[in-house]
């Protein structure tokens, strides 16, 4: 099983605190998948959404194919995810709850399909964010301090 990672939404560890990680298969065109395998996929913004039972991604935009003819793809349109339907039914009753969100935070190739990686993520504060930072930067010194002395 090869994985060769596409896009990182790092900026989702730093929003949220992300609980449970699913892997979600995605619903592509030609177009897309070619301009995904070049890397040109952004996060940003995006966030997934229930409509009948089934988990959509809005907002991800994957650019055109530089070679695509009028059949190229909408950059930002709506995709579909594709998840088990005990998942689909567990994030739906999560997300109910306040406070939880789901975001991506991982696309990458894996035996040449599209795959995302998905998290149940919690909302941070400034103040979490703050304190999370503050721990890093002691970690860092430590480390610092530990492989100067040693």
């Amino acid at each position: 099983m090869k994985e060769k990672v596409i896009a990182l939404n790092r900026k989702a560890s730093h929003d949220y605190f992300l609980e449970d990680r699913y892997e979600a298969g995605l619903v592509l065109v030609g177009t897309e998948i070619k301009s995904v395998r070049l890397g040109k996929v952004q996060f940003k913004d995006s966030y997934i959404s229930f409509v009948n039972n089934e988990a959509f991604i809005k907002e991800m935009h994957i650019a055109q194919y530089d070679y695509g003819n009028q059949f190229n793809h909408d950059e930002t349109r709506i995709r579909k995810l594709l998840l088990n339907k005990s998942e689909l039914r567990k994030l739906q009753n999560k997300v109910k709850l306040k406070g939880y969100t789901i975001v991506p935070t991982k696309l990458y190739l894996k035996n040449g399909r599209a795959k995302m990686e998905i998290a149940l993520a919690k909302g941070k504060a400034l103040y979490d964010k703050r304190e999370v930072s503050k721990q890093r930067d002691i970690q860092r010194q430590l480390n610092r301090v530990m492989k100067n002395h040693f």
